[in-house]
């Protein structure tokens, strides 16, 4: 079983930029603002030849129970409570803090083995506070600095040492285990819950893997960091990408909003599937269609959950404006699938499952060239090209050039006089004859070259 590391502190101590220089990546949001990540956010972090899983949390605050910061707290507190190691992150510039007090006496009732790192140690402006920290009962405490790389080393050692008396401590890499691994077919799917601010995606993503996982309730714009989860469905693998809401961009004025936009449409670059949670008694608004867009023109392959449909009166009436509302304004993904759902209540999640496994057979469908050039016969057959200047377009040759969207290319003669609406009524002829709905589908054209030039 893999270590697992868990960074706590109070808030702006350094633990997201910790876990990125561990992981190696820009994954977890930094800012100077205090209270910056809310959610756990998890990574493979490698130190040396040490392999281990590293959870990035929300800063330790004292809050009175049912505030957004007491949830907070508690997602962290289990963090701790699951780990088998927590590496506990003060402040070395600002010495010990009645704070860092409380928490170091929560730690020391946790089941996990704890390490003392006085983060912000570089220079000498540190050493006061990391001689200070003795006093928590850690022993010595670790001085690093995570900006800058440095005292790793000695973390390492420290880490190291710790691995016979930690339950999980079976960290070392394995070259050929993680290349067989990295082999493997049976990757998971990438798949990215969007929408805007207060729709239900957390809620959602929480229901579908049946654990308080992420930081939910009434406050809008909770989620800041796209959080990763890895679950599996029907045998299935998945990786679940929870995002910040996204509102329109004229009305993003924050730094930190900034960001948590821009980490948002990576998760959508990089996911294969996307699932738009949208407000079903709201219906579909110009922020929803914008981010719909988005995901068409990134390429990936799109799935609306209309959620809150228990709270919706005229079920009958909600459904036909979403669906017509849909084809006028989203003809790019025609056939677009549409499932309703309850977060809240847990409804219509199976469903929903289904259309994203569907969505993403569709992403990924080929076609043989023969059969699809039987098809561009019988299409130009009934509805050939137009005349242009006396002359007929003759459309000759059609292959798929690749998949992960369908993409095809179309050799024909004098492909700049070939008009626009043509060229849908061939995209959407593919769609409807070879089951591609929901997904985008790109067409481009190739002069024929002439033998006798």
């Amino acid at each position: 079983m893999a270590l697992t590391v868990a960074i706590v502190g109070r808030p702006n101590v350094g633990k997201s930029t910790l876990f990125n220089r561990l992981i190696g990546k820009r994954l977890a949001l930094v800012d100077a603002t205090p209270g910056v990540t809310r959610d756990r956010r998890e990574g493979r972090a490698r130190l040396s030849d040490l392999e281990f899983d590293l959870v990035d949390t929300a800063g330790l605050e004292e809050e009175r129970a049912g505030t957004l910061q007491a949830r907070m707290r508690e997602q962290t507190e289990r963090a701790a409570a699951e780990a088998d190691l927590v590496l506990f992150l003060i402040d070395a510039r600002a010495g010990v803090t009645p704070q860092d007090e409380r928490f170091a006496r929560l730690l020391r009732r946790g089941p996990a083995s704890v390490l003392l790192v006085a983060n912000k140690s570089e220079g000498r402006a540190g050493e006061a506070g990391a001689a200070e920290a003795y006093r928590l009962g850690f022993g010595d405490p670790i001085p690093i600095s995570a900006e800058h790389g440095e005292g790793l080393a000695e973390l390492y050692q420290r880490m190291v040492e710790l691995l016979p008396v930690i339950p999980g401590g079976k960290g070392k890499a394995d070259p050929s285990s993680q290349s067989m691994l990295e082999e493997s077919d049976h990757r998971p799917l990438q798949l990215a819950i969007v929408g805007r601010p207060n729709v239900g995606k957390s809620t959602l993503v929480n229901r579908l893997i049946g654990q308080e996982r992420l930081l939910t309730g009434p406050e809008p714009g909770i989620t800041r960091d796209a959080i990763a989860i890895d679950w599996e469905w029907r045998g299935h693998p998945l990786r679940l990408i929870d995002t910040a809401g996204l509102r329109r961009r004229a009305r993003v004025e924050a730094k930190l909003e900034k960001l948590s936009a821009a980490d948002s449409s990576r998760a959508i670059r990089f996911a294969e599937v996307v699932v738009l949670v949208l407000d079903a008694v709201q219906g579909l608004e110009k922020q929803d269609l914008t981010i719909a867009r988005l995901v068409e023109e990134e390429g990936r392959a799109l799935v609306i959950a209309a959620n809150k449909w228990d709270a919706v009166a005229d079920k009958a009436l909600a459904r036909r404006q979403l669906r017509e509302r849909i084809e006028t304004s989203l003809p790019q993904v025609k056939g677009l699938p549409v499932v309703t759902v309850s977060a809240l209540k847990g409804r219509n999640l199976d469903e929903l499952m289904a259309a994203v496994f569907a969505a993403y057979e569709a992403w990924n469908r080929r076609i043989p060239t023969a059969e699809l050039n039987r098809w561009l016969e019988e299409a130009t057959a009934a509805h050939p090209p137009p005349v242009v200047s006396g002359r007929r377009i003759r459309l000759r040759y059609m292959t798929q050039v690749k998949a992960r969207p369908p993409s095809f290319v179309l050799f024909a003669s004098r492909t700049g006089e070939l008009p626009e609406s043509y060229l849908r009524y061939l995209v959407n002829g593919i769609r409807d004859s070879f089951e591609i709905k929901g997904v985008p589908v790109r067409l481009g054209l190739r002069k024929s070259r002439n033998p006798y030039a």
